[in-house]
Order: structure tokens, then sequence, then C-alpha cells
């Protein structure tokens, strides 16, 4: 969920139907990018048709800021589909790595697939029709991941549709040591300090990268605390440099929200 605009489709039949598990999942196009919306006007994802794999939207680019941390990560976990711009980013930029997305709605998967350009399942990419809350609630998926994404939301636009303290515990618990979340948050509704607060209590340590768009906070959750001296700092700098240079990603920007978030 990012951005309010209105869809460029044309409105559907109002006739009465019959309530669907799902929200309807719809299109639009401007500008060569593709949107995905849950049948209202929210973006629910974006795509650059001629740069597929190019994570277009800036809170999606923030999504990744774990790299600043866990160079080589072994396993990298999305929470929500979306348009598969995390899922194919990282993909793509950690041929090493293991990539796991988990989405409930069959037509998310079905529609990144013809759509958005999602590569189909093969040995280090899968792709799992699965309710979020159970799969990091599943014993067999504890202490197996370095980076989860989460972006969890609904058609509604409301917030994350999973905020509890003990969903972000189990995903702290799936978590390996080093590990790192993202997770993409509303700053401009009630569900923000819900969200921050249960964060907090389920990770040493929380940073908020500033506002973008129209109000997504992407807040970085570690699962051992790190130093953020200016030493650190520096190391970090150093490495958004290496990481900019070789993926184009705004790293160098990252880096300046955070010394900025510790300065308040």
């Amino acid at each position: 969920m990012l951005i309010k605009r209105k869809s460029i489709e044309k409105e559907e039949s109002s006739r009465p139907a019959r309530k669907p598990k799902f929200a309807p999942v719809t299109l639009s196009e401007q500008d060569g990018v593709r949107y995905l919306h849950f049948g209202t006007e929210w973006v629910q994802g974006a795509m650059r048709i001629r740069k597929p794999n190019w994570p277009e939207l800036e809170y999606a680019q923030q999504m990744m800021a774990a790299m600043l941390w866990l160079e080589q990560p072994r396993h990298i976990v999305q929470l929500g589909l979306g348009t598969a711009a995390l899922t194919k980013c990282s993909y793509t930029t950690f041929p090493d790595a293991t990539v796991t997305a988990v989405e409930l709605n069959p037509s998310v998967i079905a529609i990144c697939a013809s759509m958005f350009k999602l590569p189909p399942n093969d040995d280090r990419l899968r792709v799992l029709e699965l309710d979020a809350l159970e799969f990091v609630t599943d014993d067999a998926n504890a202490d197996t991941i370095d980076v989860l994404q989460v972006d969890l939301y609904d058609a509604t636009a409301r917030g994350p549709v999973l905020d509890s303290a003990e969903f972000y515990q189990a995903c702290n618990r799936c978590l390996r040591d080093d590990g790192i979340m993202t997770v993409n948050l509303f700053g401009d509704h009630p569900s923000y300090a819900r969200n921050i607060k249960a964060i907090k209590f389920a990770f040493a340590q929380v940073i908020c990268l500033p506002e973008v768009h129209d109000g997504n906070v992407v807040a970085i959750a570690f699962k051992r605390a790190r130093a953020l001296d200016p030493e650190a700092l520096a190391a970090l700098a150093a490495r958004a440099a290496q990481i900019q240079a070789a993926t184009k990603l705004p790293a160098k920007s990252w880096v300046k929200g955070i010394a900025a978030s510790l300065a308040k």
C-alpha cells in the first residue's frame, strides 16, 4: 500500500454480487508504470514496465535497507507479495540467497506471474499461498531467516493487517541471531503508534526512516542491537556507497535517514 491515485480502468458493474473472499485485484498504467490495486484507488505496488526487477516506489527501495548490515543474506522472506517488487529485487540482487514470498491471495500470485514478471518457483525461489501469521508461527521457520520484509495491507489501507506484539515476536523468532526485519508502516494513521510499540516490544532495536510518499514509514528492526555511533555510521556510509554503485539503489539516503532518526 502506498499512494492514492485514480485508477484509469473502467469502473466495474455496480450490480449486486456475493461478497468475495478477497477484494478484486485490478490494474492501471500511467507513464510507463503498471500499478496494482485491490479494487480501490489505493496503490498496492508498482512496476516500471521497462525495468521489471527494479523496485519503482521509494518505500520499496527503503525496504531493502537490511543490505547495509547484511552483505550476503542466505534467506530472504517477504510477507505480502504486492507486485513482487521486493521478491524480484532480492532474487536478482542476491544470486546465492533463497527467497521466499508468502501471500494469502491466489489472485495476487497469479497476476504477479502474468503481469509483473514474477519468475516461476525454482531451487532458490518459493512463492507460498499461505497466511503470514501461519508462516511465522510455524516452528519449522524458527531461526531460518536473515532478512524479513513485511508489507501486509488490504484494500482498506487502514494499517497492516497483522500488527500485534505476538505477531512481531513470532517474526523475531523466525530470524537468525543477526537477522533484520523491515516493515512498511503508514505514518499518518493511528495504526502507526500501535505498530511501533509492538515492534519495539518484540525487537532489541528499532530505527524508522523518514516518511516518503503519502505517509509511508519503513521501520528497521534488529534481533540484536547494532552500534550506531559516529564510527558505525561512517562504516554504513561506506557500505551504502558500495550498494549504490553496484545496484543503483539510493542507499546513501538510507544512511542519512538513519542519522536523522538518531538525532531526534
